[in-house]
């Protein structure tokens, strides 16, 4: 099981909370970024998502959209495929 302090609960707009296990994080230009997977097992495949840390420094939880533009994604793919080229992470986009 992938280690509970690395999960992540979201709540979708419709109220669903769906869980996410964390594989990265970096900071880049102010922003927080997690690489995210819905795999359980860390040896299952599992989609993987990037998440933009959206809130503000007020705001007592965290507020995370899914990184859409397809630039920025290339860009955080790459960046995320560096930080875990050591740690035996294989990640496919």
């Amino acid at each position: 099981m992938a280690n509970e302090e690395k999960k992540i609960t979201m709540e979708t707009d419709t109220g669903e909370r769906v869980e996410f296990y964390v594989l990265e994080e970096t900071k880049i230009n102010g922003k927080n970024y997690l690489l995210v997977t819905d795999a359980v097992e860390e040896d299952e495949d599992g989609e993987c998502y990037i998440l933009k840390d959206m809130s503000r420094a007020e705001e007592a939880q965290a507020v995370y959209e899914f990184v859409e533009d397809d630039d920025e994604i290339d860009y955080l793919y790459r960046i995320f495929s560096e930080l875990l080229e050591d740690a035996g992470v294989d990640i496919e986009k």
